[in-house]
């Protein structure tokens, strides 16, 4: 386990300032241009690309989290960041989160890694001289960090960073169903549930009985989100999905971010540093949040650990 060397302000000691303010204070959105994957089963992703984009620089691949997109704060900052340092970036949206919704009666989850190796294999396709990285945060961060366990030695990136990632979905779940964690769950099933009611006007064979009542995520992945995908039940997803369990199998330099005050986070999502492989940089925070780490600034302009960590993370054990 690497130390952390994240400190927030007096301030900012809260977790739910942490999470919360970098909503409510984003930073300017860049210039993007949007690209068009075709799937093989029909259905499409958009990417979002940092403009101009550069021969001669590393590609940094932008995993969001649930519901997110370019948009996110914390997508926002790095493609900021990225801009300032001559790096080239990209958003990876997950299906229907573009701003339009997917063709398919079929959404994403926290296991899908399917999508982001068409969109890793075309940029790689397009540029293979260039370093290739990626960042993945809270339910992308599980994405991600599945996917490069699965893929093992033949991945196709550098070094990659995972930032408060649901490990293990089963715990985070259950932490999402208590005290002031309560409102981040009310919040995201609302966006969720629209989602769907929209999905089911479209395609009027998708059958969800009472899906307004469906208010933790638990239920929800039960009855929705694992049906949906091919999994047995909520259990049989959140076993099959998370990736704590894989982590061993990263063959890559990957940098794994958590904060112990993660209000979307239980304990169990914190490995057994003694079972990681050496390619595996686990840091744990004491304070951050989720996706917070506000280590400056004043509460009307903070400023972060998130970016310069990663990025000198990436750039030291991948050097352009």
């Amino acid at each position: 386990m690497t130390a952390s060397h994240f400190r927030p302000p007096w301030w900012a000691r809260n977790p739910h300032i942490q999470t919360i303010l970098p909503v409510i204070t984003k930073q300017p959105l860049p210039a993007l241009q949007r690209q068009r994957l075709e799937l093989a089963d029909g259905d499409f992703i958009d990417l979002d690309w940092l403009v101009p984009r550069r021969a001669d620089a590393a590609t940094v691949v932008i995993v969001h989290g649930l519901e997110g997109s370019a948009q996110s704060h914390y997508a926002r900052r790095m493609l900021l960041q990225c801009q300032q340092l001559g790096l080239n970036a990209v958003v990876h949206h997950h299906r229907g989160c573009s701003g339009e919704d997917n063709r398919l009666p079929r959404s994403y989850h926290s296991g899908d890694t399917s999508d982001l190796h068409v969109t890793l294999s075309r940029i790689k396709q397009d540029a293979p001289q260039q370093p290739l990285w990626a960042v993945g945060y809270s339910l992308g961060g599980n994405v991600l960090a599945k996917y490069l366990a699965e893929q093992g030695e033949h991945c196709l990136l550098q070094a990659a960073a995972v930032v408060s990632a649901p490990l293990e979905l089963a715990g985070c779940a259950r932490k999402l169903e208590h005290g002031f964690s309560r409102v981040y769950q009310r919040h995201l099933l609302k966006q969720l549930q629209r989602k769907m009611q929209l999905k089911q006007q479209r395609h009027p064979s998708l059958t969800m009985p009472g899906l307004s009542a469906l208010n933790t995520f638990y239920r929800f992945d039960d009855r929705i989100t694992a049906p949906m995908h091919g999994f047995a039940g909520a259990d049989d997803y959140y076993q099959r999905a998370s990736a704590k369990p894989l982590l061993a199998q990263i063959a890559i330099p990957t940098l794994i971010l958590h904060a112990a005050d993660d209000p979307f986070m239980s304990e169990s999502v914190i490995p057994d540093t003694r079972h990681l492989p050496a390619t595996v940089h686990y840091e744990l925070a004491v304070h951050g949040g989720h996706v917070g780490f506000i280590n400056g600034g004043t509460p009307w302009r903070p400023r972060y650990y998130l970016e310069h960590r990663v990025l000198n993370f990436l750039q030291e054990y991948s050097p352009c």
